[in-house]
């Protein structure tokens, strides 16, 4: 549903971000990196698409490009949650995620 709307409005750096974070999300952080990037040249001044390029970019092992991108998400004023999260990752890098889905894939079907 996302690449349709973005075959649709490709020149819409939110729909374009949606797809970004959608691959990030999957674990393509590649093809992540490759919409992001498209979305920041989109839409250069939106903080929360600066920081998920940074988050893609960490994931792909590019740090220094990373905190360039938290660095500037920070600078473009984002909403006051979201700045504390870009903060932490500016002192301490991309946290792994810790979430149920991520900790019930770990675990073996047999329980254990």
């Amino acid at each position: 549903m996302i690449r349709r709307a973005v075959e649709q409005r490709p020149d819409d750096g939110y729909i374009v971000d949606s797809l970004g974070w959608a691959h990030y999300r999957l674990g393509n952080y590649d093809e992540a990196v490759k919409n992001l990037e498209r979305a920041v040249e989109l839409k250069p001044d939106d903080p929360t698409i600066n920081d998920h390029l940074g988050d893609a970019y960490a994931k792909t092992g590019r740090v220094l490009e990373a905190q360039f991108q938290w660095s500037h998400a920070r600078d473009l004023k984002p909403e006051p949650d979201d700045l504390i999260k870009i903060k932490q990752k500016l002192a301490t890098g991309l946290a792994e995620e810790t979430s149920s889905s991520a900790d019930a894939a770990k675990k073996k079907p047999d329980g254990g």
